[in-house]
């Protein structure tokens, strides 16, 4: 089998676009078990079949943890106590921005790569840089541990927690990338171990321990998900056996590295986007209003991330399409066929919502005025799915400049909003910012996105049924929060998920026609 250079221009894809081409990748030709996604010069409705059929898979995997961690919090508060919570809670927010910058996007970089290649060869040595560069993080982060921890607010200094957060950063880092590969392989069964054993897994080990041990320290509980991350990582090593050669192919991670850096400071900026709010409620409302918020955001934010992980895991088969002019058309349908999913989303979530509070936050949250935030951070959904299907089509043209621009541009919008409306309107400010943030980025996104080749805006029609839903589920945010109006909610609320299906069943019927 013939490699590419990692500077070499993309594969041509079969002259019969029906033609669906597997090779195997570094293996014997008749181990099935290895396959990359069909390059597609044509034939989108195959390729936005994929999206809303298998593609979809990867996006469950995700969701089944983000329902496992909501699940798993008041277990934890309970066990912990608030202030190992805290501690912990903490921690692994120092962890994910590690890992970022671990990373630097060379996950989203490899997939990319291996799209244009039609191989593993080049992608495997890519793993094996991000190993080392993840390994190199950890041992420095470790060695200054002692000059940082105290200045993050952990009064142990570097000890427990801390000292696991950031052993933790090796394998978090590397099973990320692992995963990128393997979905970019389509290779389910697998990604579906990696996944769920470095989260889930880590979270049922944690507790485990705590349990067994009968500590309420919260370095019990890391020390079960570190364990549970080294365990997939050895596991994932051997699926995928990272090249050693990659880390003397100076053009692949050159290219690799120019597109990554961006793409890291995109996640960098959008953390801010998300996180920097809490902080501002904090200095400017105080601890209690920012704990409201948060119960609130949690309950509302969700849409957003299942928004995200449905993208994320579309993006190798949409970067499997070598024509750019039909990628355009299958980023513009499945971006119009997520506003049509949406639609029942935010009706459901809002509606839904007035119960959901009450059993998430104690009565002493305040729950009956919290709906309001709920519902506008739902809201950026809609703004989110525009700018992850730009953003898709600006990766696979290597053009992460714009994607870092725009989300720097958003992430200060939010902040300034904040300033101004927090004494105002209190934490709906805050919600009303963050939506007002994500509409901006996704404007500014489709503004930088090539005139040519055309990428399709969504229907008047469509924009109007969006805009129908959105004020209705609005306008439902004034209704009174009494027993049986709650009731009545949360009932109309079940309904949209029937409806919620029967979109779903239609939106794969038109994306295989």
């Amino acid at each position: 089998m013939s490699r590419h250079r990692a500077d070499a221009p993309p594969r041509h894809a079969p002259a019969d676009p029906e033609t669906v081409a597997f090779r195997s990748v570094g293996k014997d030709p008749t181990d099935l078990d290895t396959v990359v996604l069909p390059v597609v010069a044509g034939g989108g409705g195959s390729a936005m079949s994929g999206l809303f059929g298998r593609g979809l898979l990867y996006a469950i995997v995700p969701a089944l943890q983000l329902l496992s961690a909501t699940l798993v919090s008041p277990v934890l508060a309970h066990l912990l106590g608030p202030s190992e919570f805290g501690d912990l809670a903490t921690a692994i927010a120092v962890h994910q921005l590690l890992v970022v910058l671990a990373v630097i996007g060379l996950d989203q970089a490899l997939v990319q790569q291996r799209a244009e290649d039609g191989d593993d060869h080049t992608a495997r040595g890519l793993v094996m840089v991000g190993a080392v560069l993840s390994g190199a993080v950890m041992v420095a982060v470790f060695l200054t541990g002692p000059l940082w921890s105290p200045l993050l607010g952990f009064g142990g200094g570097f000890t427990g927690v801390v000292v696991a957060m950031v052993l933790w950063t090796l394998p978090a880092a590397t099973n990320q990338m692992i995963m990128g590969l393997l979905m970019s392989q389509d290779r389910f069964p697998r990604f579906a171990v990696i996944s769920m054993l470095s989260a889930v897994g880590g979270q049922v080990v944690g507790i485990g321990l705590v349990v067994v041990s009968g500590s309420d320290s919260a370095a019990v509980y890391a020390w079960g998900t570190v364990i549970s991350q080294y365990l997939a990582l050895l596991i994932g090593i051997g699926y995928v056996r990272p090249a050693l050669r990659g880390l003397v192919d100076t053009a692949a991670i050159g290219r690799a590295v120019r597109l990554g850096v961006p793409l890291m400071i995109t996640v960098l900026f959008a953390f801010v986007l998300n996180a920097g709010d809490r902080v501002l409620i904090q200095r400017i409302l105080g601890a209690e209003e920012t704990g409201r918020y948060q119960v609130a955001y949690t309950v509302g934010y969700v849409v957003v991330l299942l928004i995200g992980y449905t993208t994320q895991a579309w993006t190798p088969r949409i970067s499997a399409i070598s024509d750019v002019r039909e990628r355009c058309g299958v980023i513009a349908q499945s971006r119009d066929e997520l506003y049509k999913l949406l639609v029942p989303v935010i009706l459901g979530i809002t509606l839904a919502s007035p119960v959901l509070l009450r059993i998430v936050a104690p009565a002493s949250f305040d729950p009956e005025t919290l709906l309001v935030v709920v519902y506008l951070v739902a809201l950026a959904a809609f703004p989110v799915a525009a700018s992850n299907g730009t953003g898709r089509l600006l990766v696979t043209q290597r053009r992460g400049k714009p994607l870092a621009l725009c989300a720097f541009a958003a992430a200060a919008v939010n902040i300034a909003l904040n300033v101004v409306l927090l004494p105002v309107m209190g934490i709906a400010g805050a919600a009303l910012a963050t939506a007002i943030a994500f509409g901006l980025e996704a404007l500014l996104l489709r503004r930088v996105v090539p005139r040519l080749p055309h990428l399709d805006r969504t229907p008047p029609v469509l924009l109007i049924t969006v805009v129908a839903a959105c004020a209705v589920a609005g306008a439902s945010c004034a209704l009174p929060q009494t027993l049986w109006w709650n009731v009545a909610r949360f009932a109309i609320a079940l309904a949209c998920f029937p409806w919620l299906l029967v979109r779903l069943r239609a939106s794969r019927q038109a994306a295989a026609a």
